[in-house]
């Protein structure tokens, strides 16, 4: 089987998978994301040499908190507990008589920056309208492929002025460009099919993923060239990592919260 094959079929399950858990049940959601987010963090800490369970612990009760606080309004002594555990990695830092602790605490921080709260803001934004409502994040994802998609097609056909050169020489502005046009029209589309968001909304998240998006791919190419890596992991033939195929939604997903979470609050569509 050759690599644009397992490139296909696995993209195709990826997608899949996407689809299933955000249109089935709240159950399935969760399930997927919470696979999503511990491969993230074990690649992410594998690329930057860090050797820590807090991170994986820290997720783990802020993901179940936030389970318990969506589903029934009782995951504030997890998020307390998730407080302990973050503070405590200082304590026991300061304890250990590692020459390197300011690298050791600067690189927990990353990841729970880079992995842990992004994952966890993604999971609420379906709440956000206090009912499960995943018609939000499935838009989002269709928005992110529909960006990356056309960004390497224009790209590839047209593309003459370099993006961003030293970080990723393949990515032209022209590309860019063309990702952020056809993700508008698309977010139309959605606009028409999916009513309870408005046309001003889809536009917006249009606007974010395409631009932010495009941020977290090049933020994850500049983390693998400064630690020599191709791909952050091989898990998903044919695409690499987990990290790989999510780097665009993980970046823009604190964005795509605050935008959503003030527009709900203000009944501004």
């Amino acid at each position: 089987m050759n690599n644009f094959t397992k490139r296909l079929i696995f993209g195709a399950l990826y997608v899949v998978l996407i689809v299933i858990a955000t249109t089935t049940n709240v159950y399935l959601f969760y399930g997927l994301f919470l696979v999503f987010m511990l491969f993230s963090i074990y690649e992410f800490q594998k690329m930057i040499s860090l050797k820590s369970s807090i991170p994986t612990l820290l997720g783990l009760i802020l993901f179940f908190a936030s389970f318990l606080n969506n589903t029934t309004h009782n995951g504030k002594v997890l998020f307390l507990l998730g407080l302990l555990v973050f503070f405590s990695s200082f304590i026991t830092t300061l304890l250990d008589k590692n020459k390197h602790a300011i690298i050791h605490l600067g690189k927990i921080a990353l990841t729970i920056a880079y992995t842990i709260i992004p994952f966890i803001l993604l999971i609420e934004i379906p709440f956000l309208d206090t009912l499960f409502n995943p018609i939000l994040i499935l838009g989002s994802f269709i928005l992110v492929w529909t960006s990356d998609t056309f960004a390497y097609l224009i790209g590839r056909k047209f593309g003459k002025n370099k993006l961003f050169e030293r970080i990723s020489p393949n990515k032209t502005i022209e590309g860019f460009f063309g990702g952020v046009f056809f993700t508008v029209i698309v977010a139309y589309v959605l606009s028409v099919f999916f009513k309870e968001v408005s046309l001003f909304q889809w536009g917006i998240i249009s606007i974010i993923i395409s631009i932010f998006g495009v941020l977290g791919d090049l933020i994850e190419s500049m983390f693998k060239r400064e630690t020599k890596v191709k791909d952050s992991s091989s898990f998903i033939p044919g695409h690499g990592g987990f990290l790989d195929r999510l780097d665009s939604i993980i970046f823009a997903t604190p964005f795509l919260y605050v935008f959503i979470y003030i527009t709900s609050n203000q009944n501004l569509f």
